[in-house]
C-alpha cells in the first residue's frame, strides 16, 4: 500500500468510517489488527492500494469534446479582464469526462476558464464523483484567480484591434487592474474616501465583483494561476507577484526549467503540460518530458497537467509515467499527481494521500501504477466503489 505520506505497508489496510473519511491506516499484522464487527471486507492480497489521483489543471465540464460549441463555455472572448467569472457556473457534471477520469484513477481534478484572456476568472476542485448537481462535487471554490501571459490574449484581442496586442500590454493590464483592486480594498477598509456622483464623500464603495475577485487574490486568499509557457512570460508573471505579493503558480511552464532558480527561490510550483501533445504553437517549440525532471533537480514541485481535452484526462498517469522513462525518479512522479496536486490546489487536507482523517477516496489497482499493464481495478470516492473494472 502507498500512502503517498511516506510510508509504505506491504502488506497494509485501511479502515473507511461511515461517513466516508479514513478512520485509520497501517501495516497489516496477522492476529494483531482487528475491524468492529459488521466491517465490510474488500480482500486487495496481491494487489497495490494507493489515494486516487489528482489533476492539477483541466477544463473538465467546461469543454466538453463532443458537443463543440454548444459545450465550449471556455473563453469569455468579450472582455480581456473578466476575474469575476466562476467555474462553477459553467460546469456541466454530464460532460462524459468526468467517467473518463474515473476509468484513469482521477478522482479530484481542478478545472477552470481558458487563457484567452488577461484575467480569466475563479478555477474550482471537484471530486470526479457523478452527480447530476455539479455543487455536491466541490470541494473548494474558488481554488484560484487565472491569468494568461504569452500569445494567447495578444491572438485573441489583437485580431479584434483591443489591447492587449502585446506582452507589454497584457502586463499593464494585470499591474491596473491589480491597483485598481488594492484602491478598492482601501476604500472598503476606509482608508481611501470615495465620492459619490453628487460630491459627497461615502465611506464605502459601491459593489465590484470584479475587482472583488481580484481582492481575493492580492489578500492571499487564492492563488494566482498563471499561463505562462516561454521563460520570458515566466519571469513577468514573477515580477509582477513579488511586485503585489500575490501567492503564484505556473500552469504548463513548458520553459520552466530555463528560470528554474528563480521559481525554486520563491517556492513557486510548476504544473507541467501538457506534454502528451503535439507542438501546437510556436510557445510549445522546447517541450520535452525532461522538464519535469530538471524542475524537480532545482527543488521546485511540480504536479502534471494534461489540460483535459487537450491529452484525455484517463492518461494522466502516463503522463507521470513518461517522465520517469527521461529519468524522474518514481515516487516523484506518484507524488506529482497525488501529494503535490493537492497541496498546489490547496486540498491536501483532504485529498492526495491515505491517512487519518482524509476523504477515503482510493485506488486498488492489479500491480504497480506506472507501469503500462497495469489495470485499475477499483476506485473509491468518499468511501463508495463509483467504477469497477470488468474481470480480466
Amino acid at each position: 500500500m502507498l500512502t503517498m505520506a511516506g510510508a509504505v505497508y506491504d502488506p497494509g489496510w485501511v479502515l473507511i468510517d461511515d461517513a466516508g473519511l479514513i478512520a485509520g491506516v497501517g501495516r497489516w499484522k496477522e492476529g494483531e489488527v482487528f475491524f468492529p464487527a459488521g466491517t465490510e471486507i474488500i480482500n486487495a492480497q496481491g494487489k497495490v492500494v494507493m489515494p486516487g489521483l489528482v489533476e492539477a489543471h483541466c477544463h473538465v465540464g467546461i469543454l466538453e469534446e463532443i458537443y463543440r460549441d454548444d459545450g465550449d463555455d471556455l473563453n469569455e472572448t468579450t472582455d480581456p479582464v473578466t476575474p469575476h467569472l466562476r467555474a462553477i457556473d459553467a460546469i456541466n457534471p454530464e460532460d462524459v469526462a468526468f467517467n473518463d477520469a474515473l476509468l484513469g484513477g482521477v478522482t479530484t481534478l481542478g478545472t477552470g476558464p481558458g487563457s484567452a484572456n488577461v484575467f480569466g476568472g475563479e478555477t474550482a476542485v471537484l471530486k470526479s464523483c457523478p452527480s447530476p448537481v455539479v455543487d455536491r462535487m466541490v470541494l473548494r471554490q474558488p481554488a484560484g484567480l487565472k491569468i494568461a501571459l504569452g500569445e494567447n490574449p495578444k491572438r485573441i484581442y489583437g485580431g479584434q484591434q483591443k489591447s492587449p496586442r502585446t506582452r507589454m500590454a497584457t502586463a499593464a493590464l494585470l499591474r491596473q487592474t491589480l491597483v485598481a483592486a488594492e484602491n478598492y480594498g482601501r476604500r472598503l477598509g476606509g482608508e481611501i474616501l470615495a465620492e459619490d456622483n453628487k460630491g459627497k464623500t461615502a465611506s464605502h464603495p459601491e459593489r465590484d465583483l470584479k475587482l472583488e475577485a481580484v481582492l481575493r487574490a492580492l489578500r492571499g486568499e487564492i492563488p494566482v494561476r498563471a499561463h505562462a509557457h516561454r521563460a520570458d512570460d515566466i519571469m513577468t508573471a514573477i515580477r509582477i507577484a513579488d511586485e503585489f505579493g500575490l501567492r503564484l503558480t505556473i500552469e504548463h511552464g513548458t520553459e520552466a526549467h530555463k528560470v528554474a532558480p528563480e521559481l525554486a527561490a520563491r517556492n513557486i510550483p510548476v504544473v507541467v503540460g501538457p506534454l502528451l501533445s503535439n507542438r501546437s504553437k510556436v510557445e510549445l517549440k522546447d517541450k520535452d518530458f525532461r522538464t519535469p525532471l530538471l524542475l524537480y533537480e532545482a527543488g521546485v514541485k511540480i504536479a502534471f497537467m494534461t489540460d483535459h481535452p487537450v491529452t484525455p484526462i484517463q492518461h494522466l498517469w502516463l503522463c507521470a509515467a513518461l517522465a520517469v522513462k527521461e529519468g524522474l525518479p518514481v515516487e516523484a512522479a506518484l507524488q506529482a499527481i497525488t501529494i503535490n496536486a493537492a497541496e498546489i490546489l490547496g486540498v491536501a487536507d483532504r485529498v492526495g494521500s491515505l491517512e487519518r482523517g482524509k476523504d477515503a477516496d482510493i485506488l486498488i489497482l492489479s500491480g504497480a501504477p506506472l507501469e503500462i499493464s497495469t489495470r485499475i481495478e477499483q476506485v473509491i470516492i468518499n468511501g463508495k466503489t463509483v467504477f469497477e473494472a470488468r474481470p480480466a
